[in-house]
């Protein structure tokens, strides 16, 4: 009853209350990224949700668009931005995806969802994680974030999907909490960004 149901209840509900409450910090990210970024404060990008459908996400972005002399994209750390470092250290960078979770796409827990080029690569065993809705937070977050393997990560997130209860994703958002004020496994050890799923 809680996964038909209560949980789509409860996401939309808690979604609409976050977004409010977090309103003021909202517009302050927007407006100074809408400078940082030279008008472009969001980041939308296609990601595969339940049952691998796909929809658009939405990010405050925190990476400019600079590119070198041969019109090449510089590195994730060079172009993060001081504003969008401090964004995404505090996970302020996650608050627009409310919206997600308002519209349906996505839940306030569940696995994170990945790109769509990954699709081809899980086994049959890591695809599982599309039978539940993508989340913000999930058990893979609070078990490492982007500072454990792959494998862990799918290992978590299958975890997830065979054991989802109310119980389950209160203690998962009491442990995001948690993990968001120690600013815990952000980044993957010497990266800016987590390494690229190369399959298994």
């Amino acid at each position: 009853m809680y996964k038909i149901f209560f949980k789509l209840l409860f996401d939309t509900i808690f979604a609409t209350i976050g977004l409010v409450l977090l309103s003021p910090i909202f517009i302050f990210a927007t407006v100074g990224l809408f400078i940082a970024n030279h008008g472009k404060p969001f980041f939308f990008q296609l990601r595969p949700g339940l049952n691998g459908e796909i929809f658009k996400i939405i990010k405050f972005k925190t990476m400019n668009e600079k590119k070198d002399c041969e019109g090449n994209l510089l590195s994730d750390e060079k172009r993060l931005t001081k504003i969008g470092k401090f964004v995404r250290k505090t996970s302020l960078d996650e608050i627009p995806q409310l919206i997600n979770v308002i519209k349906g796409d996505m839940s306030l827990i569940g696995p994170r969802p990945l790109l769509p080029e990954y699709l081809p690569l899980y086994n049959k065993k890591q695809n599982r994680r599309h039978e539940v809705k993508p989340g913000i937070t999930g058990w893979a977050q609070v078990n490492g974030r982007n500072a454990i393997s792959w494998q862990q990560k799918f290992e978590f997130d299958v975890w997830y999907v065979d054991h989802i209860s109310f119980g389950m994703d209160l203690k998962i958002f009491l442990w995001t909490l948690n993990k968001v004020f120690v600013r815990e496994g952000i980044n993957s050890i010497g990266q800016v960004t987590t390494e690229a799923f190369k399959g298994n």
